[in-house]
């Protein structure tokens, strides 16, 4: 269930606020007058979902340029390969 707190409490708790988004490891979403405002995380949980986006948008670009070009190297020949440069 998603974190949601008032902007007064930014302003008036921002101590309590870092806690729950380390502790919960989730965002905080901030309302004003009722509505959506902005979200507030830590920097451990910036990071994570950095990462898994940074993630998913190279497999995408990986997918993306298999679909273009779906010509690749088989099983056989990669482990022919890595089997010639281990014996170096």
């Amino acid at each position: 269930m998603p974190i949601i707190r008032p902007i007064s409490d930014l302003r008036n708790h921002t101590d309590q606020i870092s806690r729950i988004c380390h502790k919960e490891e989730e965002p905080v979403f901030i309302t004003k007058n009722g509505h959506g405002n902005m979200v507030v995380m830590s920097q451990t949980y910036y990071d994570r979902e950095f990462a898994l986006n940074d993630l998913c948008r190279k497999l995408d670009e990986a997918e993306e340029s298999l679909r273009r070009s779906p010509r690749g190297i088989s099983h056989q020949k990669v482990m022919k390969e890595l089997r010639a440069k281990l014996r170096r």
